[in-house]
């Protein structure tokens, strides 16, 4: 088995949606030259992630989208008709210099990932994650869907028991309605209730193929933990997945602004160290994030958790010095030293609302029910 892959590319670095846009705000670079810093992201373990080509994009996503999407990325402009029938052009997915590369990026970030992963292992694919694209439509700043893609190219190795879990504040909607009913996969996702895209009640089973953990404002390290205890894991036990596609979204941390949660990122490096080792394949995606402080330093702890490497205390140095010159228009005044000189947050606990000890109950009794039917 070989050690854990690191996918980047240059493609992030100066890319942006926007200047007004949540997504104007660099990620993966900072990730990059964070691990960097810290000496933990070697020449041997990173790859480049190569462009998808509109051919392996068709596993999952219409032609005419795919030639709309393209077509949109070289006039740098949408006509109304694509604007209607596609979602390009609008506040959400704007038009932007690489509204194609970028996310063909990803993609093919994901696509190489499962590739890479063939005969086991882990992967990180901070890039990805972008799970709202729909078949033949942008949604929720995602203009392609590489989850789906990364679960076709492993459903196409033969692999016939997956499990896509989803720790992102919103829900993953466009990888529940690629797979919905799907015999050889199943889905996990905790999210904000009552938040965009307003799908993924805990009644939506997606013809049995999905989980949905809906959970109020203000959840914490704690009710984290409980349903991670009594849902996610047994999830994991019972299910003996050949593989695990976590989509590790950063907008559950309470700094950020797109939701109302209020997790620290031990949350998510937890859940990571526990699933290290769950199944033969590990493929990690980024997602949602949009705090560029606490996005950068919660994947950079992911990776250093996948890579084995020790949490230092305190950043110091070239590592510091990466997350001292971010700069964020929605910042007013100082930021908070313990966002620059520190990867972990002080944990966030406190205590578990009735409504989340009742979510885990329910949760636990249909996992004991979950079987394999692909």
């Amino acid at each position: 088995m070989q050690a854990p892959v690191f996918i980047g590319s240059r493609i992030y670095r100066g890319s942006s949606y926007g200047a007004r846009h949540p997504l104007s705000i660099p990620r993966v670079p900072t990730v990059i030259d964070l691990s960097r810093a810290l000496g933990w992201l070697p020449e041997a373990r990173y790859r480049t992630s190569p462009r998808a080509r509109p051919r392996a994009l068709r596993a999952f996503h219409t032609e005419a989208y795919i030639a709309a999407l393209q077509r949109a990325e070289a006039e740098q402009e949408v006509v109304a008709q694509d604007r209607e029938a596609f979602g390009l052009g609008t506040l959400s997915n704007p038009v932007f210099a690489e509204m194609f590369r970028r996310p063909a990026t990803a993609a093919g970030g994901s696509l190489l990932g499962a590739a890479l992963l063939r005969e086991g292992g882990i992967v990180f694919n901070p890039g990805g994650g972008t799970h709202h694209g729909m078949a033949g439509r942008a949604a929720g700043f995602c203009y392609l869907n590489d989850p789906v893609l990364a679960l076709l190219a492993f459903r196409a190795q033969g692999l016939r028991r997956m499990l896509y879990l989803d720790i992102d504040a919103h829900h993953g909607d466009g990888v529940e309605a690629a797979f919905a009913g799907a015999g050889d996969i199943r889905m996990i996702s905790v999210h904000e209730a009552r938040r965009w895209p307003f799908t993924g009640g805990f009644g939506d089973r997606a013809r049995g193929a999905a989980l949905n953990l809906p959970v109020a404002k203000g959840f914490n390290d704690a009710e984290f933990a409980l349903l991670r205890d009594r849902v996610i894991l047994p999830a994991v036990e019972r299910l003996d997945p050949q593989v695990i596609v976590l989509q590790c979204g950063a907008d559950a941390v309470a700094e950020d602004p797109l939701a109302r949660l209020c997790l620290s990122n031990n949350a998510h490096l937890d859940l990571v160290a526990r699933l290290k080792g769950a199944a033969p394949r590990l493929l990690v995606l980024g997602g949602g994030g949009y705090n560029p402080w606490t996005v950068g330093r919660l994947w950079t702890g992911v990776w250093g958790v996948l890579s084995g490497q020790e949490m230092p205390d305190r950043l110091e140095g070239a590592a510091r010095e990466v997350l001292l010159a971010l700069d964020w228009a929605r910042q007013r005044g100082p930021v908070e030293a313990r966002l620059t000189d520190s990867l972990r947050d002080a944990p966030r606990g406190g205590p578990i609302r009735p409504e989340i000890d009742a979510l885990a109950d329910r949760a636990a009794g249909l996992v004991r029910g979950w079987f394999w039917s692909g």
